[in-house]
């Protein structure tokens, strides 16, 4: 649930990065971002990470004000982690195309048939699915969770069957998903992966395990953003082809500066590697939310603290 006061003219000042360090002194806030996120919101960042990092980083904090530059699901994460702190989202458009795939009251109806299967639930999703799960993971440790569960319990994973499908082929568990997915990872082209690959003979493919599998297959490692990221620092390669939402090069450009990323294309002549609603986030809005204090995310306690248990569970489940 996200609430916001009427909108305010606020005058931007010249220099936003000063303004926003002033801003976070005054409020002891805390920026948290994804790697998506564009490069001037990266480079402010308290803490860049990805969804397990930023879940962590929200647990621990001890700022008053948690600005979250993000979508919506993971300022969610933060104000179920952080009830009694302000969480403050830019703008309140930045949804997720993944956690939209599976709506609450259908996705009811859908465990209500396994009534004996345990549900891990992939992070990116809303609070009310977090609500209805057991445990919820990330790209980064679903694998990891998922072994830790007795071989002989049944689980439904949810919302993505990409990252299903892949968590399945590593652990071997026959695993009952949910068919949603993510429209960034599900718009790469294995025909120009192919051409690329034979472009750039030399270049290691890395990979997101929310792309599709026929994507996936080209890949010589997949991982999690943050994987992605330590991967190519410590290869040997000089070039790499990535297949993920594009905001994670900046990154890789300042941890490797010598070594060539080379974005993967997506089907179409578009920007659709892009994730569009990470991107609604900018600097001037991420100010404004902090000079405003709105748009504030607010929970129904009943279901944040539904919520909250499978995080804590996952926290537990990652040390």
């Amino acid at each position: 649930m996200f609430t916001t006061a009427a909108p305010v003219k606020t005058a931007l000042p010249r220099d936003l990065f000063s303004a926003i360090a002033d801003l976070k002194r005054e409020l002891n806030a805390v920026i948290l971002a994804h790697y998506y996120q564009d490069p001037d919101i990266q480079d402010i960042a308290d803490y860049l990470g990805d969804s397990l990092g930023l879940s962590q980083q929200a647990a621990q904090t001890d700022a008053d004000v948690i600005v979250f530059a993000g979508v919506h699901f993971m300022a969610e994460t933060a104000k179920i982690l952080n009830p009694d702190k302000l969480v403050l989202l830019p703008d309140l458009n930045a949804g997720c195309s993944l956690a939209d795939s599976c709506p609450p009251d259908e996705f009811a109806k859908f465990k209500a048939k396994y009534p004996d299967h345990l549900v891990i639930s992939y992070i990116n999703c809303t609070a009310d699915i977090k609500a209805m799960s057991d445990i919820i993971c990330t790209s980064a440790n679903a694998v990891k969770i998922v072994n830790q569960i007795p071989a002989d319990q049944p689980i439904i994973f949810a919302p993505d069957r990409n990252l299903g499908k892949y968590v399945i082929e590593q652990t071997g568990r026959d695993m009952v998903l949910w068919q949603g997915s993510c429209m960034v990872h599900e718009t790469f082209s294995e025909k120009k992966m192919v051409q690329l690959k034979i472009q750039y003979p030399d270049a290691e493919v890395i990979a997101h395990p929310e792309c599709e599998e026929v994507v996936l297959r080209h890949a010589d490692y997949i991982g999690s953003t943050t994987a992605l990221l330590n991967y190519c620092q410590k290869s040997d390669r000089q070039s790499f082809i990535v297949v993920t939402e594009p905001g994670i090069i900046h990154q890789m450009q300042k941890a490797a500066p010598d070594k060539q990323f080379i974005p993967a294309p997506p089907l179409n002549q578009c920007a659709c590697n892009e994730c569009p609603h990470m991107r609604l986030n900018t600097l001037e809005k991420l100010y404004l939310a902090m000079k405003t204090k709105t748009p504030e995310i607010t929970l129904p306690e009943s279901t944040r603290i539904a919520a909250l248990r499978p995080i804590q569970k996952m926290l537990a489940m990652s040390v």
